[in-house]
């Protein structure tokens, strides 16, 4: 079986505990993952000072296909995924090829919107951006399609384990969860 492959672009102001826990979750879960800034340098400015060490440049990314793309939020972070135009060019086509897209805070509200990636679908994000959404849910964690968007911070671990479900299976997803007491 093929190793599921997973991309989490970052930003200045990128919520540093959703990056965080995204990507540790989805390693646990052996799904490669790579964490690429669309800023010019690899160490980019997470929330609360926390300094989030990419593994490459999202240009350097360009033509890889990824079975999961994963927004994490923080406003200034959200905004900035939301200007990068060969970001939204990868997330337009990963939505025309029904792979996974995921956002979680702001990013659902500031990134995916504006670009139509959630129209039709029922989402969610931080209660503060609800009215950006054309079909709000409150709930933790809304799984519509192919699309799979969160609150925030406080469910940044369902969030995770939800996509190392759907990309992994559910026993993996246990099998994590588990692990991290969960």
């Amino acid at each position: 079986m093929k190793t599921p492959t997973a991309l989490i672009p970052v930003a200045h102001g990128s919520e540093s505990l959703e990056t965080i826990v995204m990507v540790n979750v989805l390693r646990r879960a052996e799904v490669e993952v790579t964490v690429a800034s669309v800023e010019n340098e690899l160490v980019v400015s997470g929330t609360r000072g926390v300094r989030l060490h990419a593994d490459k440049r999202l240009l350097e990314t360009l033509g890889h296909k990824y079975q999961l793309i994963a927004l994490p939020g923080g406003e200034k972070g959200a905004e900035a995924l939301n200007r990068h135009a060969p970001l939204i060019e990868m997330l337009q086509e990963q939505n025309d090829l029904k792979h996974w897209l995921a956002a979680i805070c702001a990013a659902p509200a500031l990134t995916l919107a504006p670009h139509h990636l959630l129209d039709g679908r029922q989402a969610t994000c931080y209660p503060a951006f609800k009215a950006r959404l054309p079909h709000y849910v409150d709930k933790p964690v809304v799984v519509d399609g192919h699309c799979v968007t969160s609150q925030g911070p406080g469910t940044a671990m369902a969030f995770a384990l939800i996509l190392v479900e759907l990309l992994a299976g559910p026993a993996k997803s246990r099998e994590v969860a588990a692990g991290l007491l969960v």
